[in-house]
């Protein structure tokens, strides 16, 4: 048990750095490539690599249609509408701003959690207090960017960037409280996969092949890394890490994601860095670290309360 927390620590550390990352590499790569193309074929060929991986060590075995079926529902919601949208609403906005309103999923994951019933427990004082600055850095993240509202394909991208992260929030709630008995490797390859071909689906009636252009060597490695870092190194992570840690406190990358996007996108992309955006970060993190404090307040009085039901 102590091993599994270890490596499930591990595993949330690189989740927390390397998706960091990932957000600038969404940026190079949709510059010359078809944003649901881009991440269609990411997300297609990671799944096939990580499948094949999984086929010749043998623990594919343990896939069935069940699981197959039940890992479709995570895929299209975290990898299609989450993952793959974010990249999308990186063609009409920044990709910090992108990372900092993926940085407010934690307060969607307690709203879900509400609304769908798999936790109508009432929240205490540190998740309110959380909900609260969560709430209060939406208003900061749009009065921050009232200039440019007026610009309604910038407008679209931050409410589709705000879906994506409602979507992925609805993925990581489903994945926790309706867990599978399979590998979580096997769980990670098939929503990749899954979503992945959605994706690719979806490319033929979003995308804009008339604008299409010859691929650049920037967008082609932002592929690459992507693919092996992005998702076949780091997304496996995040399902064990999310398999393995309450579900508060898997999502506590959003600390650090947003910080390195934002980091990257100033110094890398020329991308604006203002007072106000750094006041909403510091205010949604805030919250954020409220919403997982309040989690493990809860957590805690649990175990008390049935270590002294016990006989």
């Amino acid at each position: 048990m102590a091993n599994d927390l270890l490596k499930a620590y591990f595993a949330l550390a690189v989740v927390c750095i390397v998706w960091g990352t990932t957000y600038f590499a969404m940026r190079i790569g949709v510059n010359t490539i078809p944003p649901f193309l881009f991440s269609g074929f990411r997300q297609v060929v990671a799944g096939g690599i990580l499948l094949l991986f999984l086929k010749i060590t043998g623990k594919l075995n343990a896939l069935t249609r069940t699981n197959f079926i039940r890992q479709a529902i995570p895929g299209i919601l975290m990898i299609t509408l989450g993952n793959g949208v974010v990249g999308w609403s990186e063609k009409f906005i920044p990709s910090g701003l992108a990372a900092l309103i993926v940085s407010i999923m934690p307060v969607y994951i307690v709203v879900v959690s509400f609304v769908s019933g798999v936790d109508r427990k009432m929240p205490n004082i540190a998740i309110v207090a959380g909900l609260i600055m969560g709430t209060l850095g939406i208003i900061l993240i749009f009065n921050d960017n009232l200039s440019d509202l007026s610009n309604p394909s910038y407008f679209t991208g931050m409410l589709v960037a705000f879906g994506a992260a409602l979507a992925w929030a609805s993925g990581s709630v489903y994945t926790k409280y309706k867990p599978s008995k399979a590998d979580p490797l096997v769980n990670a390859a098939m929503q990749m996969l899954i979503g992945g071909i959605v994706l690719l689906l979806m490319s033929l009636f979003l995308d804009d092949f008339k604008l299409i252009q010859p691929v650049s060597s920037d967008s082609f490695w932002a592929l690459v890394y992507l693919i092996v870092i992005g998702s076949l190194l780091s997304y496996p992570c995040f399902i064990y890490a999310l398999d393995k840690l309450p579900v508060g406190l898997a999502s506590i990358y959003a600390y650090i994601n947003p910080l390195i996007a934002l980091m990257l996108g100033f110094f890398l992309l020329n991308e604006k860095l203002t007072t106000m955006s750094l006041l909403a970060l510091f205010t949604t993190l805030t919250g954020v670290y409220f919403i997982n404090r309040g989690y493990r307040q809860k957590n805690h009085t649990l175990r008390l309360t049935s270590s002294r039901r016990e006989p």
